[in-house]
């Protein structure tokens, strides 16, 4: 795939991935700075199921931000191969930058824009599953906490 369409196909997806790491983020952020407060002020932390709920929202909690970070990451690489002309220069350029920082060994063919947003998605697809445990968990601790 050459030109145009290479080009907005890759940024438009560099631009999706962006937002798609900053919400689940923020939401983590967001919950992570009441949840104690609400947990202290009903005594969650003295059943031993709450504080195990709690303790796998925060296990959770740190898998999204982690994976967020390896999204905006990702975005940035996107971003990277939509700078170039033709998708074998971008490819190119993201898996030469990825063997210099000794992340990936340098292939023998550059994969294509499909097989890296395959890639990309499966990440996403492992963020949304760690944000879910995350907010069963927390709606646990929730649950368990004495009233």
């Amino acid at each position: 795939m050459t030109g145009n369409a290479y080009r907005e196909r890759a940024d438009r997806f560099a631009r999706m991935l962006m937002q798609q790491a900053a919400w689940p983020a923020a939401v983590v952020v967001a919950a992570n700075s009441l949840a104690p407060l609400a947990a202290s002020a009903r005594g969650a932390f003295e059943t031993l199921p709450a504080a195990i709920a709690l303790s796998v929202s925060a296990a959770s909690a740190v898998a999204v931000l982690a994976l967020s970070a390896l999204l905006v990451f990702d975005a940035l690489l996107f971003r990277l191969m939509a700078s170039h002309n033709d998708e074998a220069s971008g490819g190119a350029a993201v898996d030469g930058i990825l063997a210099r920082m000794r992340l990936k060994p340098s292939p023998s063919t550059t994969r294509p824009l499909d097989d890296r947003m395959a890639g990309t998605r499966r990440l996403l697809f492992k963020q949304r599953a760690a944000l879910a445990l995350f907010a069963a968990a927390l709606l646990t601790a929730g649950f368990w906490a004495p009233r």
